[in-house]
């Protein structure tokens, strides 16, 4: 380890590492960078016990055939074992060599959870030996729809340790995995360092996109702390079907740079400042660049930008004005939260949702 400069172990290795070793199951949470993949990979490695067994004795399951080269390099480079087998399955691979090596004999193998499951169903991955069931990037294998093969997976294998590591912890990812490790050891780690002076900051977890639209309106109900609002929103597509939904009164609510002349709204943010009566205006991502908020007390994100800095640039401190920043996040947007997160150096509170707002439980769909 001194060779490859770990010189000091991380706060995610500190508190896992003793567990892991110890055959417990655990979920792991840490930011981007906080040292998940090395943890688990030594924590493997000082657990593994080395016999001629041909079948594999660890699975690793990786989002993408990126992760899985990364994960296969990092076993190598940590174990410096010549007499350690290790074998990546990709979806780009070619499945009968990748069969003719698992019959010769791996100890570990790191495979997609697509791949892993079309190689076991060829009766080329035989799980019957595995002992260390891990999952990586849980977060992104769960966004991607693979719970159904990673629950396949897991329960075809006999009595085992099972490791989760994720960035973020929702629903989707403890649906994938509550089946098989109810009981988890959940360890959680915040390794941030603040990076960025912002405006106050606020997060509104939220089911979906409908029950957005109803904390928006439950919140601009009231006037006399919501005077002047600017509202971010992805595209003009969603801007221009977001102003038909918030209820409000003529003249309250407009877009900037409206695409026809059937919509209200203005061309210069400083004339919605001076507007009286126009208390919130909308605003596509795609159609701005560089917006001036001076003077603006609420600053919503309706939706996360698909580019972090236009987020971090919009929240971040350039005067001494009063500002909240708002954020409404649903499930699937956790992890692009985490990201930001992780660019700010810092976690944004979270806000309890309203009794009296309504979760819509219809499809996505305005």
């Amino acid at each position: 380890m001194n060779k490859l400069h770990y010189y000091t172990a991380k706060e995610i290795q500190l508190k896992s590492l003793s567990r892991i070793i110890g055959g417990h199951n655990i979920l792991g949470i840490a930011p981007e960078g906080a040292g998940k993949t090395t943890t688990y990979v030594l924590g493997v490695l000082m657990r593994l016990k080395y016999t001629k067994d041909e079948a594999p004795k660890v699975l690793v399951l990786a989002a993408n055939d990126d992760k899985v080269d990364e994960i296969v390099d990092r076993f190598f480079t940590i174990s410096q074992n010549k007499e350690l087998y290790i074998m990546g399955l990709k979806t780009d691979g070619d499945m009968e060599e990748e069969i003719d090596g698992l019959v010769r004999g791996v100890d570990i193998v790191v495979s997609t959870p697509s791949r892993a499951r079309a190689v076991y169903l060829k009766l080329g991955l035989n799980l019957n030996r595995i002992q260390t069931f891990v999952i990586d990037d849980a977060e992104e294998i769960a966004k991607q729809g693979m719970q159904t093969l990673v629950r396949e997976l897991a329960q075809s294998c006999g009595k085992v340790q099972y490791l989760a590591f994720s960035t973020v912890e929702n629903k989707k990812l403890h649906r994938m995995i509550d089946d098989f490790m109810p009981f988890a050891t959940v360890i959680e780690v915040e390794e941030l360092d603040e990076k960025t002076e912002t405006y106050e900051l606020l997060l509104y977890q939220v089911p979906n996109f409908l029950t957005k639209i109803n904390l928006l309106n439950l919140l601009m109900q009231d006037k006399d702390v919501f005077d002047k609002v600017v509202i971010f929103v992805n595209t003009r597509s969603t801007a221009q079907q977001l102003i038909q939904h918030i209820d409000a009164e003529k003249g309250e609510v407009a877009l900037l740079h409206p695409s026809s002349d059937d919509d209200a709204g203005f061309d210069d943010i400083n004339i919605f400042k001076q507007a009286s009566g126009c208390r919130m205006l909308i605003i596509a991502n795609e159609s701005t660049t560089d917006i001036d908020l001076t003077g603006i007390p609420f600053i919503f994100h309706f939706e996360l930008p698909e580019d972090d800095e236009v987020f971090v640039h919009h929240i971040a401190k350039r005067s001494d004005d009063e500002v909240i920043a708002i954020t409404f996040a649903s499930d699937d947007e956790l992890l692009e939260i985490k990201t930001i997160e992780e660019s700010i150096g810092k976690e944004i509170p979270v806000m309890p949702l309203p009794d009296d707002l309504i979760i819509d439980q219809r499809r996505d769909s305005l």
